[in-house]
This record gives structure tokens, C-alpha cells and sequence, in this order.
């Protein structure tokens, strides 16, 4: 009779063990998506897919996003790719948002919302259209510009070679 007192507590013991693992374990994904869903790229992809009327048009209104946010933000390479889901009365799909820092800012470089079915709908183009871009255009006509304080290079360079065959 003692023996099965103390296999009991012992099954209890670890059923509550176990019950604290998995709660823990269930809530660490919500923490991580906590810090991403405030990350400057989700914000701005979460303006953009909810005022957007392509967006309504594809989901209905009203465009909810949700919070929990999949994928990696590496603050010392620069460099994210974050995706959510959007809803609507119509329908649902993922939105992709991806990045990139440049001297200390977050810049949109890919927006885009993909249905369960159907192509995806580019947004890049929406977002730029509605807060610009900050990338200057490229011309390949532009003239190269000298770095300032630079030399510039010598006119003719002269290499003399001692004679005979290489390693003598």
C-alpha cells in the first residue's frame, strides 16, 4: 500500500511538472512575437495592408492584422523577413514584409500579401506612393563623382621586372 502512495505522488509531482513545461513552453512563442509585432517593418507593412484599397478589395473591410509575426529580424546584419496574417469578411492571407537597416533606419525593400489561393498582391509599389523613398533613383547617365580629398591617379605607372623566369 505504501509503494502505491508514493508512485502516486511521484505521477503527481510530475503531471504538475509537466503541466508548468507546457505552459512555458506555449507561452514562449507569444513573447518572441511580442517583440516582433512592434519591429518598424511590421508596423509600417500593418498601415499599409489595412488602408489599402487593393487590400480590401481582395480580404473586404475591415482588414485586420494579426499579431503574431513569423520570421527573423538580424539587427546586426540590417537584414528581415517578417510575415502575419491579414483578414477580412472576403478572406485571409499572409503578409511578407522584408527589409533592410540602413544607418540606423528600417527601410521596406518587399510588401506583399499572399492568398490561400490566387497570385500575390504586390504592395511595395502602394507603400512607396503613399510615405516615398528614400533610395536615390539610379542614372546611368549620371556623371562619377570623385571622393572628396582623394588624389587623383598617377598618369603612367612603370613596373620593371628583374630578368630572367619567375622564383630565380
Amino acid at each position: 500500500m505504501e509503494c502505491v502512495k508514493n508512485r502516486t505522488r511521484q505521477a503527481a509531482g510530475t503531471g504538475v511538472v509537466g503541466v508548468s513545461c507546457l505552459v512555458l513552453l506555449a507561452a514562449m512563442p507569444l513573447a518572441g512575437c511580442s517583440r516582433l509585432s512592434q519591429h518598424p517593418l511590421v508596423v509600417a507593412a500593418v498601415e499599409e495592408v489595412s488602408g489599402n484599397a487593393r487590400v480590401a478589395e481582395m480580404l473586404g473591410k475591415p482588414v485586420t492584422c494579426g499579431t503574431a509575426v513569423r520570421g527573423t529580424a538580424n539587427e546586426t546584419d540590417g537584414i528581415a523577413s517578417l510575415q502575419f496574417d491579414a483578414r477580412g469578411p472576403q478572406g485571409s492571407g499572409i503578409v511578407v514584409v522584408e527589409g533592410k537597416k540602413t544607418q540606423g533606419a528600417w527601410g521596406v525593400t518587399h510588401l506583399e500579401l499572399r492568398p490561400p489561393n490566387g497570385a500575390a498582391l504586390q504592395l511595395t509599389a502602394d507603400l512607396e506612393a503613399r510615405v516615398g523613398v528614400d533610395t536615390p533613383a539610379f542614372d546611368p547617365h549620371a556623371a562619377p563623382v570623385a571622393p572628396s580629398g582623394a588624389k587623383p591617379p598617377p598618369g603612367e605607372i612603370e613596373i620593371t621586372l628583374p630578368p630572367g623566369p619567375p622564383g630565380q
